[in-house]
């Protein structure tokens, strides 16, 4: 049982710092970052199971984090305040051609990120982005200003992707 215990607040105390951290991907940490998250895991590990390496310990902790996640995705399905509380909402970073530096420094993004996504994207210039939106996944998409009254066109993301 204090496997359990220790686990659920383990996963909860990850959980928040994770949120804490911004919406950065996989791909775009820095090496330290990457370092440090996989130090993480060892810390979370120690924290976790207090030295027990049986195989008891190890499937109560993976069944307590595989609980708490379904937990938290079902609750997330059910009510969308609450998804937006646990997963976050789409940003908007480019505006008609600018970019919001407040939205930028607040999830810690940089300008070439931005204008790196938006070259996978393949938009040459940020004076073609109707809107630039950091979804709540991390990703970046953008939606191009269009020519006609038309309204912005959808472009593709890095992900193969179309914005709507």
């Amino acid at each position: 049982m204090d496997i359990v215990l220790r686990a659920t607040a383990i996963f909860f105390m990850l959980f928040l710092l994770l949120r804490l951290l911004g919406k950065r991907q996989l791909g775009q940490m820095t090496p330290f970052e990457f370092v440090a998250l996989i130090v993480l895991g060892d810390f979370v590990q120690q924290a976790v199971t207090h030295n027990d390496y049986s195989i008891t310990a190890a499937t109560l902790a993976v069944a307590t984090f595989a609980f708490w996640s379904l937990v938290l995705a079902w609750i997330s399905y059910r009510s969308t305040p609450l998804r937006r509380l646990l997963e976050g909402e789409p940003r908007i970073l480019i505006r008609d051609g600018q970019f919001l530096a407040p939205v930028l420094a607040r999830d810690k993004i940089t300008r070439e990120e931005v204008l790196s996504e938006m070259r996978l994207a393949g938009i040459a210039r940020i004076e073609e982005v109707a809107w630039g939106i950091l979804e709540p996944s991390g990703k970046v998409s953008f939606l191009k200003r269009s020519d006609d009254e038309g309204g912005p066109q959808p472009a593709i993301s890095d992900s193969g992707a179309t914005s709507p």
